[in-house]
């Protein structure tokens, strides 16, 4: 399966859904975050992937950091039961905060996770 990507804006908040197996996904990621504003609060959905294997979550972390570095929120939209079960088993969701919902994702005043 070919993977695809959307970019919007929901409420003042970037989006990026992802679609797939997720092999562009860090070109997707770079995209989004490349020149951010200090304060932006992004989504990125992944209820579309297919797939969310060890090298997907590692983009995911390294997009978190990224956004971190330049005083930015991100947020992973989840809320397929399997792959929140693999957030959680592999404890992703305790260093990016995961939602289930883009409303949830796009709420202002975010708490820290560590």
């Amino acid at each position: 399966m070919q993977s695809r990507t959307t970019q919007r804006e929901v409420a003042g908040h970037l989006v990026l859904a992802l679609d797939g197996a997720l092999p562009e996904i860090h070109a997707a990621c770079q995209r989004l975050l490349s020149g951010i504003p200090a304060g932006a609060s992004v989504a990125i959905d992944v209820d579309g992937a297919t797939i969310l294997d060890d090298a997907a979550l590692g983009l995911l972390l390294g997009a978190a950091a990224t956004a971190r570095s330049r005083g930015a929120t991100l947020r992973v939209v989840c809320a397929g039961e399997r792959l929140r079960r693999r957030l959680a088993d592999t404890r992703f969701d305790r260093a990016v905060e995961v939602v289930a919902s883009i409303g949830e994702a796009i709420v202002d005043g975010s708490a820290e996770v560590s």
